[in-house]
């Protein structure tokens, strides 16, 4: 084989490896907005809020208090659905392991840009009617059937 065989194979064989490198790339992180959903689910955005329960000066957000904010806050901004978890959380502070009891929102709605507004009114309005420092916000993209 002459030389410049060698070479064309040898250029050939980069060419194949580096499209299949790209595809391989391409099925592991798809472009925004190309998530591949199976047949039958739609991309939607997937907002998750963890809500702690207890307040700066002592006492928890009630079961009462909670629905309320619901009813006033959430259920206006997402009419179309939501989920509530009951979990429990902890995390570092100043060394200190702290503890107390959440609520996990989870929402899924057509990717829109009024989003990001609804939700950071949620978060402003439960962080100063509950005495919060912070609510936890998640954003990722699902494949959602119904």
């Amino acid at each position: 084989m002459t030389q410049n065989a060698r070479l064309l194979m040898t250029a050939v064989g980069c060419l194949i490896l580096g499209v299949g490198a790209l595809a391989a790339y391409r099925a592991v992180f798809p472009p925004a907005g190309h998530a591949p959903c199976r047949p039958g689910a739609a991309q939607m955005a997937r907002i998750e809020l963890v809500f702690g329960t207890d307040r700066k000066n002592g006492g928890a957000v009630g079961e009462v208090e909670w629905q309320s904010f619901l009813e006033a806050e959430v259920t206006p901004r997402f009419p179309d659905g939501l989920t509530v978890l009951t979990g429990y959380g902890q995390w570092r502070s100043g060394g200190n392991v702290r503890k107390e009891g959440s609520r996990v929102l989870l929402i899924w709605a057509p990717r829109a840009p009024d989003n990001e507004g609804r939700i950071e009114a949620i978060r402003d309005n439960y962080k100063a009617r509950f005495e919060q420092e912070s609510v936890l916000r998640a954003d990722g993209l699902s494949c959602v059937s119904f």
